[in-house]
């Protein structure tokens, strides 16, 4: 079999979106991915579900290399790899540092640290990634160009990766929160769930794509929809005085600590 293009390492939800992503943006052929997964029932389901893409229980050798299994999981991930230096690792670790990564890895090997999420299985995801002591301006751009497949990707500071994580990487689910939420509204002032849900799909999708179109941010949209006494400034200030505002900082600063703690 020929070395595969990319090796993903870790079957879960984020390493099954990347590889759909990868596919979707036609980077890469079935034939040119794999994917280790050591649970026999997980490997199952992605064989099924990603026809043409090799399964593996352990890992082997690759072009490049992308961790995505859990902060705990890490370090006998980068061992499995071997103690002779490999192909690129791109790590979507959450909290894991590249100082950590290096130190489980063979000496000289390139690492990238990157924080994406998960609306990549649709191409809309947004990461960030930092470049570790032996990663090149070639290994960043590699980087990008793997993520960039899915999704927006900019490079920060590793300092600067929890932050993100607290931000973007766990941002989706604030979102779906919102929506739960507003669906629930809905049906509470009279409009059927499904009615609801689908004006409140279209009025997030709508809203999201007026802003990334838009020369103007979010405070000028939102005031140009907000009628002196109109029922908008009604709704604002009912979400204001329920300290909302308030809540999505306080949600942003608990998941940035909790990934500076995750890679402690």
């Amino acid at each position: 079999m020929a070395t595969p293009r990319l090796q993903v390492i870790g079957g879960g939800k984020m390493g099954e979106a990347l590889v759909r992503g990868l596919l979707a943006a036609g980077w890469a052929p079935p034939a040119a991915l794999r994917i280790v997964e050591r649970l026999p029932a997980r490997a199952a389901e992605l064989r099924d579900r990603l026809a043409g893409v090799d399964v593996a229980a352990e890992p082997d050798t690759a072009d490049g290399h992308v961790l995505a299994v859990k902060p705990d999981d890490v370090e006998s991930a980068c061992r499995a790899l071997g103690g002779t230096p490999t192909s690129p690792v791109l790590s979507i670790a959450a909290g894991v540092t590249t100082a950590r990564l290096e130190a489980a890895l063979a000496p000289g090997t390139p690492v990238v640290r990157a924080m994406p999420n998960t609306p990549a299985l649709v191409g809309a995801g947004a990461a960030a990634i930092a470049g570790g002591a032996a990663a090149t301006p070639a290994h960043l751009d590699w980087a990008e160009q793997v993520l960039g497949a899915v999704g927006t990707v900019v490079r920060v500071d590793e300092g600067l990766l929890d932050p993100v994580t607290g931000l973007s990487g766990s941002g989706p689910a604030y979102l779906f929160l919102v929506a739960e939420a507003m669906v629930d509204a809905g049906v509470l002032v009279g409009l059927s769930r499904a009615t609801s849900h689908a004006l409140v799909v279209q009025t997030l999708l709508g809203a999201a794509r007026l802003l990334a179109e838009s020369p103007e941010g979010p405070e000028a949209l939102r005031a140009a929809v907000t009628s002196p006494a109109g029922t908008t400034a009604a709704g604002l200030r009912a979400l204001e005085s329920a300290a909302v505002r308030a809540a999505f900082l306080d949600a942003v600063v608990a998941a940035t600590e909790r990934s500076r703690a995750l890679g402690g």
